[in-house]
């Protein structure tokens, strides 16, 4: 198996954008889990949310985790911040590659996701409350499946990346 870096963490921690960084410095392609369930359903995340319910879009994650693990060559996997919510899905995540969580306060999540209706789970209520409440459940959950943990807030993606070579670097040798 090649070398497969795998990022976790709460939505709005830079999962996606960190891995973009990865992909450039490493020439290794970048695969975001929902845009890949979103291409396959035909449908927007929020929508499989709502048409078929959180228990299906959790069960084509962990289809979505099974089809790159066939994959031989590296790649960089941005994850859906649900992902290692499933004990088979952080099962799964830590035997394809180095699983980076990407640590994040509930500041910066409200900082960055300022304006963005596309997320189901923060949708109405105190928005505030129900990220400082996941952020609670999710963040023992996020560490149990990582690797590595970086610290993100406050900081630019290229140099989480540079941060994440590193640590991969030091925990493969």
């Amino acid at each position: 198996m090649g070398t497969h870096i795998i990022l976790i963490g709460f939505m709005g921690a830079g999962k996606t954008t960190v891995g973009r960084c990865l992909s450039r410095q490493t020439s290794w392609p970048l695969f975001d889990t929902d845009q890949m369930i979103e291409k396959r359903a035909g449908m927007s995340i929020s929508r499989i949310f709502e048409a078929r319910g959180e228990e299906v879009f959790r069960g084509l994650e962990t289809e979505t985790i099974h089809s790159l693990m066939d994959r031989e060559e590296d790649w960089v996997l941005s994850a859906g911040g649900g992902m290692p919510l499933r004990e088979e899905n952080r099962k799964l995540l830590r035997e394809a590659g180095q699983v980076v969580y990407l640590k994040v306060n509930p500041g910066t999540v409200l900082h960055r996701l300022q304006g963005d209706t596309t997320r189901p789970l923060l949708a109405g209520g105190d928005v505030k409350k129900k990220v400082e409440d996941l952020l609670n459940c999710r963040g023992p959950i996020y560490e149990s499946a990582a690797h590595i943990i970086i610290k993100a807030d406050d900081r630019q993606p290229e140099d989480i990346a540079e941060e994440i070579m590193v640590a991969v670097r030091a925990h493969l040798l």
